[in-house]
């Protein structure tokens, strides 16, 4: 791909920011069915916060926001490409809520689309650029930015050994978040499927997703029956103690384009296609299994099958969704 030789400042193939449909605002979902027959909550597989609500929130994943404090207890946690190659993280909270969450840092267009998929929830970050402000008050979301969280956000400099600088000491309340979105939109099918696994699936100990300036490795614990993660060859700790993993990793591989948004630096922002259908390698129990990813419309959910037809199914717990460029790393 030869983006980056690109002068345009509207990449082929980029959508609008998604909007709520009419001028009324996003139906909340049933809270006490998220999918019809099914008694468990959709993000995790497990029998808690199928009431609660929606909560995303941007986290900071460079080496000096290290350990981050919060991510233990979110149902999904994306990983996405950001300018010069590093990657940034939007977790999913449902089921389970922290105390603390952060660093948080700022939003980019790619979340719009992929929280697109979960209704209207709230979404905590510390801004975005001046000129994608429009499409954040356009998107089916709850903004609960700096600009508009009052005390929920303030600095803070433990959890880690030598303290907190900024940008890396923003820290947000999160009983004080989901007070600003008491309509947030309650859990719902985003098409992930939890139960025993499919049949097939190659032992694997360890795998590694690559973007062009940070790699991120899952090691399978069979102690601690997850994946367990290190940060370009340093475990990733946790504030809270131990290394942050999940029992399902979805490594899921998409095109990456220039956006028309950039940082102070010039740097693009990049735009990840995650409409439409790809490949995806799903590590679980130990094993990988080959799979495809499959999503229609920015309102689906993202639906993964194995390469024999069947529907993967994920283990009940923590979900990481690493999404990388479907080729080599790739700076657009």
């Amino acid at each position: 791909m030869g983006a980056a030789g690109c002068s345009s400042d509207e990449p082929e193939g980029e959508p609008k920011a998604p909007a709520a449909a009419g001028s009324s605002p996003t139906p909340t979902p049933t809270p006490t069915q998220p999918r019809p027959g099914v008694d468990y909550h959709p993000f995790t597989g497990g029998k808690t916060g199928m009431k609660n609500r929606v909560l995303a929130v941007k986290i900071d994943n460079t080496r000096p926001a290290h350990p981050q404090e919060g991510l233990r207890s979110a149902d999904i946690v994306y990983v996405e490409q950001v300018e010069g190659g590093e990657t940034r993280i939007m977790a999913i909270f449902s089921s389970h809520y922290p105390k603390r969450i952060g660093p948080v840092r700022s939003a980019r267009i790619s979340d719009l689309h992929i929280l697109r998929q979960f209704g209207k929830p709230a979404l905590a970050f510390s801004g975005v650029q001046s000129k994608m402000k429009p499409l954040i008050r356009k998107a089916p979301l709850y903004d609960i930015s700096q600009d508009n969280g009052g005390s929920a956000y303030y600095r803070y400099s433990g959890g880690r050994p030598g303290g907190r600088s900024a940008p890396y000491n923003l820290f947000g309340d999160v009983k004080g978040f989901l007070k600003q979105a008491p309509r947030a939109s309650r859990p719902k099918d985003i098409g992930f499927r939890f139960g025993p696994a499919p049949s097939g699936g190659k032992p694997l100990k360890r795998f590694t997703a690559h973007w062009p300036a940070e790699k991120l490795t899952f090691t399978w614990s069979a102690k601690e029956k997850r994946w367990l993660t290190s940060h370009n060859g340093q475990p990733n700790g946790a504030v809270e103690g131990g290394v942050l993993g999940g029992r399902t990793v979805v490594i899921q591989y998409v095109r990456t384009s220039r956006s028309r948004f950039h940082d102070f630096l010039g740097s693009y922002t990049p735009y990840l296609h995650t409409v439409g259908k790809g490949r995806a390698v799903v590590l679980r129990d130990g094993k990988a299994w080959e799979c495809t990813w499959s999503r229609p419309r920015e309102e689906d959910g993202t639906t993964f099958k194995t390469k024999a037809g069947e529907r993967m199914t994920f283990a009940p717990g923590q979900v990481w969704v690493a999404i990388v460029n479907d080729g080599k790393p790739f700076i657009p």
